[in-house]
């Protein structure tokens, strides 16, 4: 079964041992640093706004993570690891409180060759970013959260983003090549997982294992020109990131498209469009913005605004009012909105996304990220969701999977309940050798909740 700290757990005693590691108490970090974005969903608002841990942790190193698992497993307290927090599902909030084990310190970058770099669970995207750029190289992907996110958080909680287009998502072979983990067991082992084995613990939200080096490929770095193109018809715009994410031949990181009124929630950016406009945020390789230009053209689009790769380092970048920063500056405006995170079928046509638009209207607003899907272009929406009603949005949900598209659900912190909708018996397996306490973020994995009954 599960364990549980109990509020009688003396906590001046399980922090003796672990003398030497940074340690937080105060009820107001520790209550911090128990969360994450949960409040897009209204749902899980009402399930994880009072569960926070009993103490944080901050290991600054491979040695440091084995003495707290050693102590964890001693006293039976539930572990949660945590990164920086960008998720978005209550992926790192501790249903049973007890220790949180932030890895943020943990930010060596062991080393960078071409194509791979070995680093840390606490690096900074966007540091790994600038370092491994110095050598013609760059990360692959990354979440919306670029500035902020931690490798080791993308890895556990995540599952694709910016780069996507070109590279499909984390869990597919080849996007992860290796990664240490320290197990929960009575006497806490290092394990290194390697090729198809690195899905053990991949998007397992730090349920079966604590990640403390990864091993992640990097592809060639460009100059990547920040355009947005407008459009006055939404599905003109669709089909306009469908014919970019097809065109092999022109270097693309980012294919975003927000149907009207979401461009009205992009504050910082309201004059670089007109008013009621179907919106394109890309990122174009400066390479192929001649051959880009005559695509647009093809569609009937126009270039609203243009930054070349220098400038569009400096201040906010367009891939910063995507993926989930869509969501987020459109609940800035209103809090009420949540989203969705739908996965459409592969057709060129886009039928089954057409009729969803109509269907809905303005209740649901569509916004599109294109991503390589078995060497398909195909269209993935963060929808924009005015929410009313947990039915109703349970609802919206249900029409979208009768017509054929797949639902990762946002309103849930159910591993399975997500974007699997199956146990997922390797995992499973994994976590009952590495975790047979049931220690590692636990009510997070439904497979080991139901063995347990």
């Amino acid at each position: 079964m599960t364990a549980i700290a109990h509020p009688s757990t003396d906590w001046d005693a399980f922090t003796t041992p672990l003398d030497g590691i940074e340690i937080l108490r105060d009820p107001t970090q520790v209550a911090k640093l128990s969360k994450d974005y949960y409040t897009y969903s209204p749902v899980l608002r009402s399930l994880l706004s009072d569960k926070v841990g009993d103490v944080v942790v901050r290991p600054a190193n491979e040695a440091e993570v084995l003495r707290v698992a050693k102590a964890c497993v001693a006293a039976r307290i539930p572990l949660t690891v945590r990164g920086a927090g960008t998720g978005n599902y209550g992926q790192c909030i501790p249903l049973n409180g007890g220790v949180i084990l932030d890895m943020t310190r943990m930010q060596a970058i062991k080393w960078v060759k071409p194509g791979l770099a070995c680093v840390e669970p606490g690096v900074k995207l966007a540091a790994l970013d600038k370092q491994t750029r110095e050598t013609g190289w760059e990360i692959r992907m990354a979440p919306s959260t670029y500035r902020t996110a931690t490798i080791g958080g993308f890895i556990g909680g995540g599952s694709g983003g910016i780069g996507s287009i070109t590279y499909g998502q984390l869990r597919d072979r080849g996007n992860l090549h290796a990664v240490r983990v320290v197990t929960m067991e009575d006497e806490p082992r290092v394990i290194e997982l390697r090729g198809d084995e690195v899905q053990k613990v991949n998007h397992a939200y730090g349920t079966n294992g604590i990640i403390t080096e990864l091993e992640i490929p990097l592809g060639a770095a460009y100059a990547w020109a920040d355009v947005m193109v407008s459009f006055e018809d939404f599905m003109t715009a669709a089909r306009f990131g469908q014919a970019l994410g097809d065109a092999d031949g022109i270097v693309k990181k980012l294919v975003c498209i927000c149907a009207d009124p979401i461009p009205t929630y992009f504050t910082a950016l309201k004059s670089c469009y007109p008013a009621n406009a179907h919106v394109a945020l890309l990122m174009i390789a400066e390479s192929c913005l001649e051959p880009f230009a005559e695509l647009v053209k093809q569609f009937n689009g126009t270039i609203c605004y243009q930054k070349n790769a220098q400038e569009a380092s400096k201040g906010t970048m367009l891939l910063e009012f995507t993926w989930n920063h869509t969501t987020l500056h459109a609940r800035s405006v209103d809090p009420s909105l949540t989203y969705l995170q739908t996965l459409f079928p592969a057709d060129r046509d886009l039928k089954l996304l057409e009729r969803c638009y109509h269907h809905f209207g303005d209740e649901v607003m569509m916004h599109l990220e294109f991503l390589r899907v078995n060497g398909s272009a195909i269209p993935a929406a963060l929808q924009i969701v005015r929410y009313s009603t947990a039915d109703r949005l349970q609802e919206i949900i249900h029409y979208h999977e009768e017509q054929g598209a797949f639902i990762a659900n946002p309103h849930t912190y159910i591993l399975e309940d997500g974007g699997r909708k199956t146990i997922d018996p390797v995992q499973l397996a994994f976590k009952e050798t590495v975790d047979p306490y049931g220690l590692l973020n636990p009510g997070k994995m439904k497979a080991w909740d139901l063995r347990s009954t």
